[in-house]
């Protein structure tokens, strides 16, 4: 079994075009290609990759007689990682090097036992391009194929989007598990992981139906210029271990989190694809069962494996993983700050505490996401450098900013080349001086007069101003010059400046809506980082067409005079700022609580200023325009709000 698996690993292919630019899930693993091979058909084939960039076919899937180094991702060279990011089991006969050398398939193996459930392998149904599943999803591009199940990209002709869908034979022994596990993670309902959006049974085929992300950017493929800076690889590791953990909240884990998983959209936010179903693809994992100690332990050494990559630009195993260069072998594996130079000793900690055993320096070893998240947030911040903080830079763009587009600077032209001839030149010749212009009796007459009609005029507006004084003010002390007087407006010598506002509590208000949005995310709203967010759920309309709103009341905590309240959107977005009505009392519930807008504004960052002023102890910002997300969906996002006093 271990030469067979060998012999199917060693596969040396190309990436294609596609593989470049789009996301892709992790290539199998070398435990992972056995349990493939445990009993696969005459002919199958086992193409590594399965998600949105691996090889593509133009016209149909690969046919099931195909030859078994069927062309698939380069990762495939070398034997993958198992699911929780550690080394493959020492057993397994491997060619570690990855030089494609044939392997010894000559060896004898051991009878399998008679199966006595539904077969392991048996094969996923033909399906070529263009042909329609549930008469709605029209299979555009076979990404991979294994012994068990097919990968696409695929178009929703209902809503016109791209999709991903994964294929697989309805009496294949994963099939109940893969619809177990993609139904329970199509109840997560959290934006940062890539969705689920359908998974049925019918007839001989099962499917799975997902989010395509076609500009997001996989972690691998961000780690191929090198390291990632501290900023951005603390940024990752936030993001991915809080959805993690809100994952394990939820009784679901992942099982195979590896960079080809890790994926980051133009707007700077990191999303998690194939959660649980990935893992249940590849039957390593009961669904149901995958949850405990152990599939905590795999997660977070897998979250650790991550970031050990983005610090040192290394994988954290003897092996070469992702084009990484793995660690050597004698060296055992060692703290980041060991490996690098330069790693930052905070984040360097917490790669050691989940993956070295025992941890360096008598640390506490991390042995769960929510463990690892709050040691995170115990960090200090990790402050976005100079050279990026005006805008981000081509390899981390800043959210909105489109990536690859550069100013352009053309040079001067170049001289021509020959000898220069230049017209013969005349000498100048110093002109004249004029002569000075006397000023004559007149202009001088003229200039007497102006003078003295403006000090004429001068006198006289000062005397009105006098008797003016006069005639307004009463009787008692005499009012100052500058001071304020009954029926004048206060005099002020400074502008006043505005008072920014604590905010104590931000909500989903969503009354036409059966659940608040997103409340793991509210907080994201003023922790005064613009790269984190709270987002509504996805529309397949925008919101006037639907006919109603949603939004988020922010709590002042008291009745606060309120001058302005600026909110940064992620997309163009239409937004009106609401107060309750004066007859109102306690927390709205009703949009029939509040009165008409007091400011209404659109754009990515809108001021809204209300005409008169203005107290009030909660503020409504009401959504009624989104903008379209990468999936294109109507979904808003808000990144930030600053009420001012």
């Amino acid at each position: 079994m271990a030469d067979r698996t060998r012999d199917r690993a060693e596969a040396v292919v190309e990436l294609s075009p596609a593989e470049a630019t789009g996301e892709i899930t992790a290539p199998l693993s070398a435990a992972e290609i056995a349990a493939e091979l445990a009993g696969p058909p005459a002919g199958t084939t086992d193409d590594p990759d399965e998600q949105q960039s691996g090889t593509a076919t133009e016209g149909a899937a690969p046919a099931d007689d195909a030859p078994d180094e069927q062309p698939g991702p380069s990762a495939a060279a070398a034997p993958d990682d198992g699911p929780d990011g550690s080394a493959p089991d020492e057993d397994e006969d491997e060619d570690e090097d990855g030089d494609g050398s044939a392997a010894d398939t000559t060896r004898p193996t051991p009878a399998a036992a008679e199966p006595t459930g539904p077969p392991e392998q048996l094969p996923v149904p033909e399906r070529r391009s263009g042909d329609r599943i549930a008469g709605r999803y029209r299979l555009e591009e076979c990404i991979s194929r294994t012994a068990v199940f097919s990968s696409w990209r695929a178009v929703d002709e209902k809503l016109r989007r791209a999709v991903g869908v994964h294929l697989l034979a309805a009496g294949s022994s994963r099939a109940e598990g893969v619809l177990t596990a993609a139904r329970s993670a199509a109840l997560l309902g959290d934006p940062r992981f890539v969705q689920v959006l359908d998974a049925v049974q019918e007839g001989e085929l099962v499917y799975v139906i997902r989010e395509w992300l076609p500009d997001a950017t996989d972690l691998a493929t961000l780690l191929a210029d090198g390291p990632l800076e501290p900023y951005e690889a603390y940024q990752m590791v936030r993001q991915v271990t809080d959805a993690i953990a809100a994952a394990h909240r939820g009784g679901r884990a992942h099982l195979r989190l590896t960079p080809r998983c890790v994926l980051r959209t133009d707007t700077g936010q990191y999303r998690i694809n194939g959660v649980a179903v990935d893992a249940a693809l590849r039957g390593l994992a009961d669904p149901a069962a995958a949850t405990g100690p152990a599939a905590e332990l795999t997660d977070t050494r897998a979250v650790g494996t991550l970031l050990y990559a983005a610090l040192t630009h290394r994988w954290p195993h003897p092996e070469d993983r992702y084009d990484l260069k793995g660690t050597p072998a004698d060296l055992g594996l060692v703290p980041p700050e060991q490996v690098r130079g330069g790693v930052h000793r905070g984040l360097s900690d917490l790669a050691a505490r989940t993956l070295c055993e025992p941890p360096p320096r008598k640390l506490d070893p991390i042995t769960s996401p929510a463990a690892l998240a709050a040691e995170i947030a115990l960090l200090p911040r990790i402050r976005q450098p100079e050279a990026e903080a005006g805008g981000g830079t081509d390899r981390y763009p800043a959210p909105g900013q489109t990536v690859g587009r550069e100013r352009v600077v053309r040079p001067a032209p170049p001289a021509r080349p020959g000898p220069q001839h230049h017209a013969p030149t005349r000498p100048s010749v110093p002109l004249p001086p004029h002569p000075p212009r006397r000023r004559g009796r007149r202009h001088l007459a003229k200039r007497v007069v102006q003078w003295t009609v403006s000090l004429a005029l001068l006198g006289a507006i000062g005397y009105g101003s006098w008797e003016l004084a006069g005639r307004l003010g009463t009787s008692g002390e005499p009012t100052a010059l500058g001071a304020s007087g009954a029926g004048l407006p206060p005099s002020s010598t400074a502008p006043v400046r505005p008072t920014p506002l604590v905010i104590a509590d931000v909500t989903s208000f969503n009354p036409f809506g059966d659940h608040p949005m997103h409340t793991e995310l509210l907080a994201n709203t003023h922790d005064n980082d613009p790269n984190t967010s709270w987002q509504t759920d996805g529309y397949f309309d925008d919101l006037p067409t639907i006919g109603h709103g949603t939004g988020l009341l922010v709590d002042l905590g008291s009745a606060r005079p309120v001058s302005s309240v600026t909110v940064q959107f992620a997309g163009t977005t239409s937004a009106e700022l609401r107060v309750p009505n004066a007859a109102g009392g306690g927390t709205p519930t009703k949009l029939d609580d509040f009165g008409q807008p007091v400011a209404r504004g659109t754009g990515t960052e809108v001021q809204f200023q209300p005409g008169s002023a203005v107290t009030s102890r909660y503020l409504l910002i009401w959504l009624t325009s989104l903008p379209k997300d990468g999936s294109g969906r109507y979904r808003g996002q808000v990144a930030e709000i600053k009420v001012t006093g």
